[in-house]
Parts: C-alpha cells; structure tokens; sequence
C-alpha cells in the first residue's frame, strides 16, 4: 500500500489484515469521522479485540498522517518493531527470582510519556546505560514510531520493549519477580519511601518510572513504587524535561556497578 510515511498504514483492507495479525505493531487507529460500513465496524472491533485504541479525527488529520495514500478514511500508526509481552520480555531477561537476584537488570517504564521525541531520547538513555527492556502502557503513550527511533538515534530498535494493558499492575507483577520499583518523583506520597538518586541503593534489580510530561507519575502507579527518587537541583528550574530525569536516574542506577 503506498504511502509517504515509513511508521504509518492506510486503507480499509491493510489495516484490518494488519490487526488480525495481532503481532502487536499496531499503535492506534484513526478513522475519519463521518465514515460508516461494515468495513469500518468489523476494524473498530478487531482494534478491540487487539487492545488498540481507536480514534475519530477529521479527514484534514487522516490526510495529513498519509498523504496522496487512498486511506478511505482508515489509517494505523505501526511501530517499526513488534512490542512484546511482559512475561516474554521478563523471561527473556532473567526467567526465575534467582536469576534476577543474580543478574539484578535494570528496567525502564514509561507513565504516559506523550512527546514521541522524549519516547526516543528515553530509549537511547536506556540502551546506552545497559537498561534489559523498556515498559510501557497501551493507551495514552507516545508511538514507537520514525520520530521517536529517530529521536533515538536508532537505539530504539536495540532494546526490547513490552506493552502493557495496566502499567500499575505491570509494577505489581515486577515487584512479585523480584524488582525494587522507583519512580521519579520531586513530592513524596503517603506510605511511600523517599530518597535522592544520589543517595538511593542501587545495587538490585530496580525497575524505574518516568512520569508524562506534564503531570508525572499518575496516583496508582505511585502508589505502586517501593520509592520515589527526586534529583536534587542547584539552579532555579523547577523540573528537568522528562528524557533529562530518565537519563540521570539510569545513569546513577549502574554507575557503581561493574
């Protein structure tokens, strides 16, 4: 199906093959408002069945995401690699809590990150610090998609990445395999530990959250770490940019190690 965009599928039949594929490459799907058929009622369920939300635009935004493309209303942002379960991505890290208490990984997951360029950025910080595999929520999160392994420099496509239907039990499941979960936070919450990234203990298997840009780490998902780290500044600025955080965090979480 031609189109001018590498990260994005068009039209009615491509699109709902590529859903019944369930591989897990679909982002999310935009149908054009106003366009009804049972064509467009059986890609609104498929997108259900594969856990793919689903949003009506305008066409000037179906045009926009794949122009001079015959989209007949239909376009899908598709990754460049599959995302991957977080049993498998787990598995494939460190498969028993011995293993992991051996191997102590080094995970990131990602809030409701929106920026597709701080997607990226993120994932270069993770690859260049060693991180095992990246976590991040089915719905409200940036696309794996050009931009963001652009942002990446192509790291993006080094690291294993899952997906998840419900990130606070995602942590839950992390915390029963063994993980310590930390999230970046500046404000404490009630019955959660503080500490600095400078002063925090490290050396274990540690999952840490990135917070969305805007809002930070959602209640639940705080509520769900075993800590929230804060990065002391100097200076007046009130926050660092997301990617910045990430970056830092992951850098203290394996500078002592070997």
């Amino acid at each position: 199906m031609p189109t001018s965009r590498t990260d994005v599928l068009a039209g009615r039949h491509p699109v709902r093959d590529a859903l019944d594929l369930a591989d897990g490459r679909i982002e999310k799907v935009y149908l054009q408002k106003g366009v009804h058929g049972s064509a467009i009622d059986g890609i609104r369920r498929a997108a259900k069945t594969a856990g793919v939300p689903v949003q009506m635009v305008p066409r000037p935004k179906i045009d926009g995401l794949a122009p001079q493309a015959e989209h007949q209303g239909v376009v899908a942002v598709v990754a460049p690699v599959a995302y991957l379960d977080l049993d498998d991505l787990l598995s494939g890290i460190a498969p028993t809590l011995d293993e992991v208490r051996e191997a102590k990984p080094v995970l990131v997951a990602l809030d409701e990150i929106e920026d597709p360029r701080n997607f990226g950025a993120i994932l270069r910080s993770a690859v260049a610090a060693g991180a095992a595999g990246a976590i991040v929520p089915e719905r409200r999160m940036a696309p794996l998609s050009a931009v963001a392994v652009k942002a990446s420099a192509g790291t993006a496509l080094q690291i294993a990445v899952a997906r998840v239907a419900n990130l606070t039990e995602a942590l839950h499941q992390l915390k029963e395999r063994g993980y310590w979960v930390v999230g970046l936070a500046d404000d404490p919450a009630p019955g959660v530990e503080t500490a600095t990234v400078w002063d925090y203990y490290w050396d274990r298997p540690v999952v840490i959250v990135v917070g969305n840009e805007g809002g930070g780490l959602r209640t639940g998902v705080r509520a769900a770490c075993d800590v929230l780290a804060s990065i002391p500044m100097r200076g007046p600025a009130e926050s660092l940019n997301a990617s910045v955080a990430a970056g830092i965090a992951l850098f203290a979480a394996v500078r002592e190690r070997a």
